[in-house]
């Protein structure tokens, strides 16, 4: 997979890839999410995924399910230390799937790459502009 990285003007990055475009952009004048959030909100959104999977599979109603992130910062460095997610259930959510409800979120592909992180390599190009 290639992701294309570009700077449409003023603080915003835009990347894209496939037939999509995620902008982000910084504070104080953003027009769009930071990378940081948008990298962050696709824990909860991929977790999301699997837990939208299992309702499916079984034709269990999706209405008033939803995901609570919470981010805990390290005060000194600004750090993630621990990201909590909680499925919230309506009280009509059959019990017996509750445990197996959370093993589905844990399958998240954007988890598991942060428990076992990929390598980086950053080099620079030169190319022609058009």
């Amino acid at each position: 997979m290639e992701i294309i990285v570009d700077f449409p003007g003023g603080s915003r990055v835009d990347a894209h890839f496939g037939n999509f475009t995620v902008p982000t952009d910084q504070p104080p004048m953003a027009s769009a999410p930071t990378p940081f959030a948008v990298f962050l909100s696709s824990i909860g959104t991929c977790a999301g995924i699997y837990v939208l999977g299992f309702c499916r599979q079984r034709n269990i109603p999706t209405d008033g399910i939803r995901i609570a992130q919470r981010i805990h910062s390290n005060p000194m460095t600004g750090m993630v230390e621990k990201i909590d997610l909680e499925i919230q259930v309506p009280t009509s959510f059959p019990d017996k799937y509750r445990d197996s409800l959370i093993r589905s979120a844990e399958l998240c592909a954007v988890k598991k790459h942060l428990e076992n992180p990929p390598q980086f390599e950053i080099t620079t190009t030169k190319v022609e502009l058009a």
